[in-house]
């Protein structure tokens, strides 16, 4: 119907949106490696690309760039939308069934900003070859941390603009 009132479902299914940052980068001895955080969580330390909820009013792409930030104490300057990813994650604690959107970006990370701290629950950064992110996959916060670094080495990629954000979520006037 049109112009109908709908009420709110509280029964509405509601995924938690999340954007990471995918980030590597060549050694001196052309070893590509990839960063990645090692945080604590409500299931142990684990590992994870730098990621996070998404914000209210900013776009995706600011969402990544911010992440980065607060847990790497690096400037990330995205390149390319590298995927939008769809995953579930239950409790074992306490059986809380969470579904995650997350948008994905690929790019590149400065020099650590001086004075700068990473968020609370952050231990440190690594950077990880291929393999021993693959050879750490037990101690990932989530299947989406390999499953990013992957669709990166094969190319995966996105034009920035595949993702639009309304100046209304920006809070821009005039909309």
């Amino acid at each position: 119907m049109t112009g109908a009132h709908t009420v709110p479902r509280p029964d509405r299914w509601r995924p938690s949106v999340t954007v990471a940052a995918i980030i590597s980068r060549q050694d001196a001895d052309g070893q590509e490696r990839f960063l990645l955080i090692e945080e604590h969580t409500a299931e142990g330390l684990r590992l994870n690309n730098p990621a996070g909820h998404l914000d209210p009013a900013e776009s995706p792409e600011q969402g990544a760039i911010r992440e980065a930030l607060e847990e790497t104490a690096r400037v990330f300057t995205p390149s390319h939308l590298l995927g939008v990813y769809l995953s579930r994650f239950q409790r074992a604690a306490t059986g809380e069934d969470i579904t995650y959107l997350r948008l994905a970006y690929a790019g590149t990370v400065g020099e650590p900003v001086p004075g700068r701290t990473f968020d609370e629950g952050i231990v440190r950064t690594l950077w990880l070859t291929l393999n021993e992110v693959r050879d750490s996959a037990d101690r990932h916060r989530s299947p989406l941390v390999l499953q990013c670094i992957e669709d990166l080495v094969a190319g995966r990629r996105y034009p920035l603009q595949a993702v639009t954000t309304h100046p209304s979520v920006l809070g821009l006037s005039g909309v």
